[in-house]
């Protein structure tokens, strides 16, 4: 019987934005990596087992567009565990209905749980000491991350907060848009949610920096020309940095265990 007609004991689907995408974790051919590849790594790792992995998360969407593309044909997949993260995208945007994101987000791990199925729900990293305009967002983002832990606990599933992972919130953690995660701070939420799944991330990560100074004025200026006013130009024009993008790995990927000598992050 060969890889394709095998079914692993272990079959992790990722949905959700650019988080779970992994932008910020580029690789040298130019493709990302991220947290979500990571953790389907530690858990082969872990295991000793191949994994079946796929990763359906787009950059750039917004939590409707997750669950109306992705949540159904996660399912179809039958894994064993579905990661589900959300909203951050939602929360960059004016009048934000945290209610709706949170009724919607039970409502999709429900099905996720009804379809036999383990769901993990993951808080994202807090970005807003870097971004114009943060205090509003962080506001936002510590009452759904409040939401999100009592939805977990009403259901009785896994939640890995990286929200209120202090040391996550430091300048060495982000990428230059100050939005997305660098390899580094990839690395930590994937350490957060293999613990949130009983399991020890690999002892040759490196899920701590040292910690970065302040930008300078310049450092300010060439952030803004070349991250805040794209942006806002996308907003305005109703474009997406995921327009146009497919999943990364929407059927299955097996991940194999590393061998003692080739772990290396």
């Amino acid at each position: 019987m060969n890889e394709h007609e095998q079914q692993a004991a272990i079959r992790y689907v990722a949905i959700g934005d650019s988080f779970t995408e992994g932008v910020g974790d580029e690789q040298p051919d130019g493709s990302v990596r991220g947290w979500a590849d990571l953790v389907a790594q530690g858990l082969a790792d872990a295991s000793g087992q191949p994994v079946q992995y796929a990763n359906l998360a787009i950059r750039g969407r917004l939590l409707g567009p997750i669950i109306a593309e992705q949540l159904d044909p996660a399912i179809a997949l039958r894994p064993t565990l579905v990661s589900f993260n959300g909203g951050g995208n939602d929360m960059l945007r004016p009048g934000t209905d945290l209610a709706w994101i949170a009724q919607e987000t039970e409502t999709a791990l429900r099905r996720i749980q009804d379809a036999g199925i383990e769901p993990l729900l993951l808080a994202g990293a807090n970005p807003t000491g870097g971004l114009p305009g943060g205090g509003r967002v962080r506001t936002k983002g510590n009452e759904l991350t409040a939401a999100a832990g009592a939805i977990a606990k009403q259901l009785g599933i896994r939640f890995a907060d990286n929200w209120n992972d202090a040391e996550l919130t430091g300048r060495q953690y982000w990428s230059h848009d100050r939005l997305h995660l660098a390899p580094v701070g990839h690395h930590r939420v994937a350490a957060n949610v293999l613990r949130a799944l009983d399991t020890q991330p690999p002892a040759d990560w490196v899920i701590d920096a040292a910690p970065v100074g302040a930008p300078s004025t310049r450092d300010q200026l060439r952030y803004t020309r070349e991250h805040v006013v794209p942006w806002i130009q996308r907003r305005l024009t109703g474009r997406s940095s995921g327009d146009g993008r497919f999943a990364k790995y929407g059927d299955w990927v097996w991940v194999h265990p590393r061998s003692d000598t080739s772990r290396a992050a």
